[in-house]
């Protein structure tokens, strides 16, 4: 019979294997080894160009090692040549960072049908467009696609809705970005790709190394999201990359055969469930974080109801109207248990962290809001602003209590 866990292990084996568990102190400077030992673990950091409080990418780690340097995170994914680049960008659970030997494992997504229908389009539309492209980037890369433009002698249109308006230029960049032949060698201050051949981007061992066939590559890409997660079903480890659930079912069968995953029973968790062999069952974990939307916690909604009893919706993607919470809400994790919500706004200008909202879940600790402001001042310091303040309309049943507590501050 597989071994029975309650629901609060459960919780806590998910929350430590998310390096979400503060029972140990936070180094006060990490490191380049604590950011790298971040990246392991999570696997993935979503790339989002949203930037209402901070880059999506920052902020996971903020989760986690508190206050780091941003520039640690650039070092890690420009690299030297004397230091290969830790980070690259491929389409993971979006559009991601993952490290070089991951890229590797997501190559058979290269030729899928989704990736080769723009891509098939164009060589059919625009094969001179297509090649002059890929020879521009390969004699002058990196390149972004404003300077691609201007090499080609290409202006953008105006636009004509809130989505991108690509020229055949870009859309040419970005078919060859999705099938392998450039990748993305970092990203610009204004949130553009620059785009490199493949051979100038990822690290000499890793060109050199065979790539995985596509069975082995989703498990490996399952083994990451179990060792992520420590815990979950196979919808869960097959969100984390995007893999199809009947592929990531096979590779959970294959590593359970291993004794790398173990099946396991959640009382109040009715789901098939494997634990991964690596994973902690703490007896009490200290979490206190706040979760950007795409933190790799939150990624799967249903297992952050099932798990932690949240319905969870960022707000970003629905009408002001119809927002609930706010609009780039984060989940406030404190134990193990997700606790309130608050829809947070870097004002930069004012050197001023603004709370928007502040609601509370359901059985909420009495502690919730003291323990919450202090890690929205850890935030703002993080952020570099010099205070956090209640916006004028906060809105919330916490936004008395917080007001109150911010104000005392």
């Amino acid at each position: 019979m597989p071994r029975t866990l309650t629901l609060g292990q459960a919780r806590r084996i998910a929350v430590a294997a998310q390096l979400l568990d503060r029972s140990t102190p936070r180094p006060p400077l990490p490191t380049m080894a604590h950011l790298q030992r971040t990246i392991d673990r999570l696997g993935v950091l979503q790339i989002d160009s949203v930037n209402v409080l901070a880059r999506a990418h920052l902020l996971p780690l903020q989760a986690r090692l508190g206050n780091y340097d941003p520039a640690l995170l650039d070092r890690a994914m420009r690299g030297t040549p004397a230091r290969p680049r830790r980070l690259v960008e491929y389409w993971a659970h979006e559009a991601s960072y993952v490290s070089p030997n991951t890229y590797q494992a997501l190559r058979w997504r290269m030729d899928s049908p989704r990736m080769r229908r723009l891509d098939d389009r164009l060589w059919a539309e625009h094969p001179e467009t297509m090649t002059v492209v890929l020879d521009i980037v390969g004699s002058d890369g990196p390149l972004t696609a404003a300077q691609v433009h201007e090499r080609l002698g290409h202006r953008s249109g105006p636009k004509v809705h809130w989505g991108w308006n690509w020229t055949i230029a870009k859309e040419a960049l970005e078919a060859h970005f999705a099938r392998g032949r450039v990748m993305a060698s970092r990203r610009t201050s204004q949130f553009e790709r620059a785009y490199d051949l493949p051979e100038r981007v990822l690290p000499p061992a890793v060109l050199a190394a065979p790539v995985p066939d596509r069975p082995t590559a989703v498990r490996t890409l399952v083994e990451i999201a179990a060792r992520a997660h420590g815990i979950g079903t196979a919808r869960c480890l097959a969100d984390y990359f995007r893999v199809p659930v009947a592929d990531a079912q096979r590779a959970i069968a294959e590593l359970v055969a291993d004794g790398v995953l173990e099946e396991v029973s959640v009382r109040g968790w009715e789901r098939s469930l494997v634990l991964h062999r690596e994973a902690r069952v703490p007896r009490r974990t200290r979490g206190r974080a706040l979760l950007a939307p795409f933190d790799p916690l939150v990624f799967e909604r249903r297992r952050l109801l099932e798990l932690f009893g949240m319905h969870y919706r960022i707000g970003i993607y629905t009408p002001a109207a119809e927002r609930t919470h706010g609009y780039y809400v984060l989940p406030f994790l404190l134990g193990d248990r997700l606790v309130s919500r608050v829809d947070l706004k870097a004002d930069r200008e004012r050197g001023t962290l603004l709370v928007r909202t502040a609601f509370a879940e359901p059985e909420a600790p009495g502690e919730t809001v003291e323990e919450l402001v202090a890690e929205l001042r850890e935030m703002a310091g993080w952020l570099g602003l010099d205070r956090v303040l209640p916006d004028s309309d906060l809105r919330g049943d916490l936004a008395g209590a917080v007001g109150r507590a911010l104000a005392a501050a």
